[in-house]
C-alpha cells in the first residue's frame, strides 16, 4: 500500500508542476504580442545551446521567457534602442535537428553582448518591423541586409 501511495504522490507532483507551467504561460501571454522564439544561451558547442521559449513585446522591449521554467520574470530582455541585427542565416548542422525547418537565425548585438535568436520565417518580418518602428524622435536601429538568405 505504501508503494501505491508513493506513486500517487509522485504523479500528483508531476501533474502539479505541469499545471503551474501552463498557468504561468497563460498569465504571461494573456495580453498578446507573443511569438515563438529560441535563444542561444551558450556557444560552448557549435550548433548547440538553443533554449526554446516565447517572446513578448512590451513597448520598446522584447522579453524572452523560457518555455519550461517556473520563473515569472523574463530570462532575457532585449531593448529596441540598443538592438541591431548583424546577420541572418538558416540553421546549420546540429541546429537543423533542434528547430523547425522554416526558422531563421538572427545574430544581433545589444548593449550587453551579442545574442542569437531563432524564429519562424514569417515572424522575422514582424520582428523587423517592430525593430525599425522606433518612437518619434528616436533613431531607428540599422538592419544589415547584405547577407540575408532569400525568402
Amino acid at each position: 500500500m505504501e508503494i501505491v501511495e508513493g506513486i500517487g504522490i509522485g504523479l500528483a507532483v508531476i501533474l502539479g508542476a505541469f499545471l503551474i507551467l501552463f498557468i504561468r504561460r497563460a498569465v504571461v501571454t494573456r495580453s498578446g504580442g507573443i511569438i515563438r522564439l529560441s535563444v542561444r544561451t551558450t556557444t560552448v558547442l557549435d550548433g548547440r545551446g538553443w533554449s526554446p521559449g516565447f517572446g513578448r513585446f512590451v513597448g520598446d522591449e522584447l522579453r524572452w521567457y523560457r518555455m519550461f521554467s517556473f520563473a515569472v520574470r523574463p530570462r532575457r530582455v532585449l531593448s529596441r534602442e540598443t538592438l541591431t541585427v548583424e546577420r541572418r542565416r538558416l540553421p546549420e548542422g546540429q541546429e537543423r535537428m533542434s528547430m523547425p525547418a522554416d526558422w531563421i537565425i538572427l545574430r544581433c548585438t545589444s548593449r550587453h553582448a551579442p545574442v542569437e535568436i531563432a524564429m519562424a520565417r514569417s515572424t522575422v518580418t514582424g520582428f523587423s518591423s517592430w525593430l525599425e518602428a522606433a518612437p518619434p524622435g528616436a533613431v531607428s536601429p540599422r538592419m544589415a541586409s547584405q547577407d540575408w538568405p532569400a525568402a
